[in-house]
């Protein structure tokens, strides 16, 4: 129904072929994307240059957003090499242990600085240096989760964290429609990913989820990538400023 084929697509976030922008990815190449793919440090390269090359990547390189000096690098490079930019795909957050593990009350000034600052800010920096590459408009894409919009048990600081997300997704959303750049949030239901391991007992959120979900079934990562394809498509050109549920229903029960 649609193709992205000769659209220029990055892609942030691969840990492991269990990582939501891993499904993305492949999504974005099976309609016909050129990527280029980012690991987080030497650490994880091993485990995310081989899905990269699986996928033809024509650019792979580092991105810690926690470095200044690293994403303005990525972008020099996407644009020695390519010139311009069609979809940008920020799938990381973080938050130290501690504060996730504790209440949102008592979070450390640093530890909410920090989750903020990975979570949030770096998807705003990231958009205003793809702005300049996506002259004849472009798609930027983060991911949420519901827990922005209702107290999930055991989220905690991400909920705050999240909500931010979103709401940064709708202004800039609304700063750049002029310039025919969207702005959307994937909002899946909880997924069994290195990322959420680290929610205490996220195995309990699973289970609630496949039970109370109309469809009695968890979202994957595939689905997420079929709706970020779309989204990044020329069929979804007049849609911006969305949190799209990709769960099986659930966030409409009570």
């Amino acid at each position: 129904m649609f193709s992205l084929t000769g659209q220029k697509v990055l892609v942030v976030g691969i840990a492991n072929e269990n990582s939501i922008a891993w499904g993305c990815a492949k999504a974005f190449r099976a309609q016909g994307a050129d990527l280029a793919v980012t690991y987080l440090n030497a650490k994880a390269e091993p485990h995310v240059r081989p899905l990269a090359e699986a996928l033809g990547a024509e650019i792979i390189a580092p991105l810690d957003v926690s470095d200044p000096a690293q994403m303005p690098a990525l972008f020099a490079q996407i644009g020695a090499r390519w010139g311009r930019l069609d979809t940008a795909l920020h799938s990381i957050a973080f938050a130290p242990r501690n504060d996730l593990h504790g209440r949102v009350i008592d979070c450390s000034a640093e530890g909410f600085a920090q989750a903020m600052d990975v979570s949030v800010h770096s998807f705003l920096r990231m958009i205003r240096l793809a702005e300049p590459l996506m002259s004849e408009g472009g798609t930027c894409l983060s991911v949420s989760f519901f827990g922005a919009s209702r107290v999930v048990r055991h989220y905690n600081l991400m909920g705050p964290v999240k909500a931010a997300l979103e709401s940064a997704v709708r202004y800039a959303a609304t700063e750049l429609g002029p310039q025919r750049i969207t702005v959307h949030a994937l909002s899946p239901g909880p997924l069994k990913t290195r990322a959420a391991s680290g929610i205490d007992h996220f195995d309990e959120l699973l289970d609630t989820a496949a039970a109370r979900a109309p469809t009695h079934q968890l979202a994957t990562i595939e689905d997420v990538g079929a709706m970020a394809a779309f989204l990044a498509s020329p069929g979804a050109r007049n849609l911006t400023g969305g949190i799209h549920d990709i769960d099986g229903g659930y966030s409409i029960t009570a």
